[in-house]
């Protein structure tokens, strides 16, 4: 017998394919736009908003004109703005219609999970979220099951002007029940802070709900659902609420679906940085998030969901940030900016652990927490920003190379440091 055996031949790698970095459907939206008389930033995701859609997020689909209306999947109620009450060149009569979708869930129709929606290659965990108003069908098409642009993770954040009159109509297009909480927002109390045993009802399936807020104090803050807060906040009901500073011709970007660059940043923004990035980070358990893949039938789910699935024995699986994980991070999340210039960073910490979110290269100053401005007395600079459960913080991020600040040009990291989320 030969003292060497030759290993047999290996079989021939399959073809997967490859994923491109970006699938460039639409790259002369990355362009900066003007719409409407909307000045529209221009971004460098590999999957930017349409540009019509942030007109409109802006001026209110009311008051843009038919074409540009035709160019969104917005339905013409989704934001209303009327009536410059206090004369100063903005609207402050506001009306906000949200929906509830899912995303990746059982259908008795389809075989895959429907509509789509990947946080990662071929990763596509059931989810609920929030989201503007539309019109069409919830997919691409009906051969295309992807989720429309409108509805994806993480649910849109909302902008409002403070001392505008905010109405926040939730139109319950699901199958349970649920409410909005408006977590730090300026509101009253009765029949107004989601909380269904207390303040009012649920909001039943079909049915819809009237949030009124007069917000007197600005900064981020968040909204999410209160029914089962265990199970809908973690499926993906949460939600950044920002209200804005008032401002004269302060015309503000009311969604920025998918979170990422405000491709129309406020007035009061604009007086200190020269853009602004909303950043949320979500986590997945897929015990609980993938039990909406095992049946479509709301009485077998609300009896799994709310009375079988123990959440003091979950695990998070799978961390986002805005809505996708690593490598689609690369797509949608970068953050890009010029030398000596300050960049807005809100931050909201939508998972049940705390965050530890780190700069490379970068030091950047923490501005606000929970919505409310730090002394510039007291402001501490760093590079590692702690985020409890549900808070909030606001960064200005200065890229003056000078050692401490930026270190200088470069692709620089920015992650959780927690290392399960890294």
């Amino acid at each position: 017998m030969p003292t060497y055996q030759a290993p047999p031949n290996s079989s021939p790698k399959p073809d997967i394919g490859q994923v491109t970095v970006c699938d460039e459907q639409y790259p002369e939206w990355r362009k900066s736009y003007k719409i409407g008389g909307v000045d529209i930033q221009a971004s460098d995701a590999c999957n930017p908003d349409n540009p019509f859609e942030v007109a409109a997020f802006v001026r209110g689909t009311n008051n843009v004109i038919m074409p540009v209306l035709m160019k969104t999947l917005l339905s013409d109620d989704a934001v209303v703005k009327t009536n410059d009450i206090d004369g100063d060149g903005d609207p402050d009569d506001i009306v906000i219609r949200i929906e509830v979708a899912e995303l990746n869930g059982r259908s008795p129709d389809e075989l895959e999970f429907v509509p789509g929606f990947e946080i990662a290659p071929g990763i596509r965990p059931g989810a609920w979220v929030f989201a503007p108003k539309s019109r069409g069908m919830s997919t691409v098409n009906r051969v295309d099951l992807t989720a429309n642009r409108l509805l994806r993770l993480p649910s849109a954040p909302i902008r409002v002007e403070a001392g505008d009159n905010v109405t926040l109509i939730l139109e319950n297009t699901h199958y349970f029940p649920h409410t909005i909480h408006l977590h730090g927002v300026d509101h009253s109390y009765e029949n107004n802070d989601g909380v269904p045993q207390t303040s009012e009802k649920m909001t039943m399936p079909g049915e819809q709900h009237v949030y009124k807020i007069k917000p007197r104090h600005a900064g981020t803050m968040m909204y999410h659902c209160h029914v089962q807060v265990q199970v809908h906040f973690m499926m993906g009901l949460q939600g950044l609420f920002i209200v804005e500073e008032n401002k004269p011709n302060n015309w503000v970007q009311t969604f920025n679906v998918g979170a990422g660059k405000v491709r129309k940043p406020s007035v009061g923004v604009l007086e200190d940085y020269e853009q602004e990035y909303d950043l949320h980070y979500q986590a997945i358990d897929t015990e609980l998030n993938n039990l909406i893949q095992t049946s479509n039938d709301p009485r077998q789910l609300a009896k799994s969901m709310n009375r079988l699935y123990d959440i003091t024995d979950g695990t998070d699986d799978y961390f986002m940030l805005n809505g996708r994980s690593f490598p689609y991070t690369l797509r949608e999340s970068l953050i890009t900016v010029d030398p000596d210039q300050h960049t807005k960073l809100r931050v909201l910490n939508g998972t049940s652990e705390t965050l530890s979110l780190h700069t490379h290269g970068h030091k950047a100053t923490i501005t606000g927490y929970d919505g409310v401005d730090v002394n510039p007395l007291t402001q501490i600079t760093r590079d590692v920003y702690a985020l409890s459960a549900a808070q909030r913080v606001d960064l200005d991020l200065y890229t003056k190379d000078d050692g401490l600040h930026s270190y200088g040009e470069g692709i620089w990291l920015f992650h959780d440091h927690a290392e399960r989320a890294i």
